[in-house]
């Protein structure tokens, strides 16, 4: 309950509001290399991540498995345009590792946003952050150098690099494993 405490903090929700919010969550776990979801699916709820690794991943016009995205403790991992907009999933979401998570159905949320008006505050601010988060990735691809990325995704997210193979993370990073490793093996020499 305690990762769940961390996700719904904003200061307008009562302790009534955020039990009503926790009841409505159910604890599962995932084994690593089960899907959360996959493409073509309609996604019908989200989940909090307490523990684990995930990824979100495509294909690309070749095939090729190209990561978009890592979930680690205290992440939300949802494919917001799916099961917001109610259509058809592009992403993969796969557990990198064994997961605990908390799940929340489409429906129990959509119930608690028309009776919590907090809820509603504290998921503008979330979808801000968001937007803020996609906006700054999009624009680092550009405007950093490979290893900068990858320096900053291992401080972000840790557990990627414990976790994830080298794949999937050169291919978050937009470079090949061959130029992850050629960094790797830089950073550690410098």
């Amino acid at each position: 309950m305690e990762v769940l405490k961390n996700i719904y903090q904003h200061p307008a929700f009562s302790e009534e509001d955020l039990k009503l919010i926790f009841d409505k969550h159910e604890k599962l776990t995932f084994k690593k290399g089960e899907f959360f979801l996959k493409e073509n699916e309609v996604s019908n709820e989200y989940f909090v991540l307490e523990s684990g690794v995930v990824r979100s991943f495509v294909f690309d016009i070749d095939n090729n498995d190209i990561t978009i995205n890592f979930f680690t403790e205290s992440d939300i991992i949802i494919e917001a345009s799916s099961i917001f907009q109610r259509i058809p999933s592009m992403e993969n979401i796969q557990a990198e590792t064994d997961c605990v998570v908390w799940k929340i159905d489409y429906d129990d949320f959509q119930g608690l946003f028309l009776t919590i008006p907090a809820l509603a505050e504290w998921g503008r601010a979330w979808m801000s952050y968001q937007l803020f988060y996609l906006k700054q990735r999009s624009v680092e691809v550009i405007t950093k150098s490979a290893t900068e990325r990858y320096l900053d995704l291992i401080q972000a997210k840790p557990d990627v690099l414990k976790f994830v193979p080298l794949k999937n993370m050169a291919s978050y990073l937009g470079i090949t494993d061959t130029s992850l490793s050629r960094i790797r093996k830089e950073i550690v020499k410098g």
